[in-house]
């Protein structure tokens, strides 16, 4: 029976054939709040790029981005939406999505990420778990009208007050907010909450309720797949997202002389964490092509911004080498960024790295419950390190394979995989929390669930 080794330190690789591995702890972790993480980008750099959004025409600046999350996080103090609150947001990728994400965190209110392809019993779902107070939605995207959905939940939209509903099917809902120019009956417009915000904007009440956030306090819910059954909110602490997205800069070398280009989704980890957290953590500018993934417009973006870094599965990478189109781009400037959510074929890889210059893409490996990367390449690592595993233990994480007893497996058995450390989510949102089985392994505290866990098979790691 193989047990968790007792010796304190880094153990980067899998040693004497056992399937567990605990990463560095030099650097050590933040207590800096969402908003402190941003505050503190602003102050480095408050004149270099920060935002582009090419399908909305916006450029702002640190400086810029920070102001404009400062009026809408008073737009919605004026509304009533106060620290612990849940304000979801259901749209594609879009400047208000990232506005609301730093406005919510600048107050303490919880962030609900709701999947743009939600259809009605999902959004009802996920919308009444965790008692959302306000929303924040697009009038729609693709196929899926989202104001229509909305209305068709709460008919009472049709005779309600804007930021009065009551509504028999959303009992905790209370504002509606929409993107766009045109009117709705009972909801709010994006645009007269900014300007509400605007004119009763007071950054010093906003620093006061800044100042008193716990950073190990609940900031955001992304809902899981649901594969189990319905979507599980995992709830993320400020501590574990800011540290999650240093760690992930700091594999990928990124510096504020960075601009990465963001194809994936807002609403997914990946685009939250690995991408949007991961350049406040170093001042890289944030480029986003459009809406949705779009191989034509992404690869625009990266010519046109001249993007060093890309994001994206390895579907997405394969669809833009296709393109027809792909010759008159100019990739000389690509250096880094992520492919992750499915594993990358070797001669994808190589085509990346020939074709687009991509020469230190990194690989990540991990869940929405740890924040979410538990693994990650470096740099420099090899090609078939970059396509043969998900790369090394993050730093101040531990994670072990184990079978259905609890032991650790030997290398190359297939167990489940558990993490522990700073990255482990709080829990999912409304689910009764129950402990785990307890190690017997003299120095291990015991963990209490939540605890993430995930099927695996342990290979030698990327060192």
């Amino acid at each position: 029976m193989a047990t968790e080794p007792t010796q304190v330190g880094v153990q980067i690789e899998p040693r004497d054939g056992v399937s567990y591995v605990r990463g560095a702890t030099d650097i050590p972790l933040s207590d800096a709040t969402v908003s402190r993480f941003l505050l503190d980008t602003v102050r480095r750099f408050p004149d270099r790029p920060a935002v582009v959004f090419r399908e909305q025409n916006i450029r702002w600046t640190w400086r810029e981005f920070a102001n404009q999350v400062n009026v809408l996080a008073s737009g919605l103090l004026a509304l009533g939406i106060r620290a612990g609150d849940r304000v979801g947001i259901w749209s594609p990728n879009r400047v208000e999505w990232l506005l609301t994400q730093f406005a919510t965190a600048r107050m303490g209110a919880v962030l609900v990420n709701i999947n743009p392809a939600y259809r009605l019993a999902e959004l009802e779902y996920a919308l009444n778990k965790v008692g959302c107070k306000a929303v924040i939605a697009a009038e729609q995207f693709k196929t899926s009208k989202y104001l229509d959905m909305l209305q068709t939940l709460a008919p009472e939209l049709a005779d309600a007050a804007p930021n009065q509903l009551s509504a028999a099917k959303l009992p905790e809902l209370r504002a509606v907010i929409r993107m766009g120019d045109g009117k709705t009956p009972g909801m709010l417009n994006f645009d007269d909450v900014m300007r509400t915000g605007r004119d009763q904007l007071d950054a010093a009440t906003l620093d006061a309720l800044e100042a008193k956030l716990n950073p190990n306090e609940p900031i955001n819910i992304q809902f899981t797949s649901g594969t189990t059954g319905n979507p599980k909110g995992a709830t993320l602490t400020h501590r574990n997202i800011v540290n999650n997205a240093r760690y992930i800069a700091m594999a990928m070398r990124l510096t504020e002389q960075d601009s990465l280009c963001i194809p994936v989704p807002l609403y997914h980890c990946f685009g939250m964490v690995l991408a949007v957290l991961a350049c406040v953590s170093t001042g890289c500018v944030m480029v986003f092509p459009g809406e949705a993934f779009d191989p034509g417009a992404t690869l625009a973006a990266v010519h046109d911004e001249k993007c060093t870094a890309l994001h994206g599965v390895p579907t997405m990478f394969i669809i833009e080498l296709d393109h027809p189109d792909f010759a008159k781009y100019d990739f000389s400037r690509l250096r880094t960024g992520i492919m992750a959510g499915s594993p990358c074929p070797i001669e994808t890889m190589k085509r990346v790295v020939s074709k687009m210059h991509l020469s230190e893409i990194t690989i990540a490996y991990g869940m929405t419950e740890t924040s979410p990367v538990s693994f990650q390449s470096s740099t420099p690592d090899p090609l078939d390190k970059r396509t043969t595993t998900v790369g090394r233990i993050q730093p101040h994480l531990e994670v072990k394979i184990i079978d259905p007893l609890g032991n650790i497996v030997p290398l190359g058995e297939t167990g489940e995989l558990c993490t522990r450390g700073y990255s482990v989510m709080k829990g999912y949102w409304g689910a009764t929390r129950r402990r785990a089985r307890r190690s017997s392994t003299a120095g291990c505290t015991p963990a209490i669930l939540p605890r993430s866990t995930r099927k695996a098979t342990a290979t030698s790691s990327a060192a």
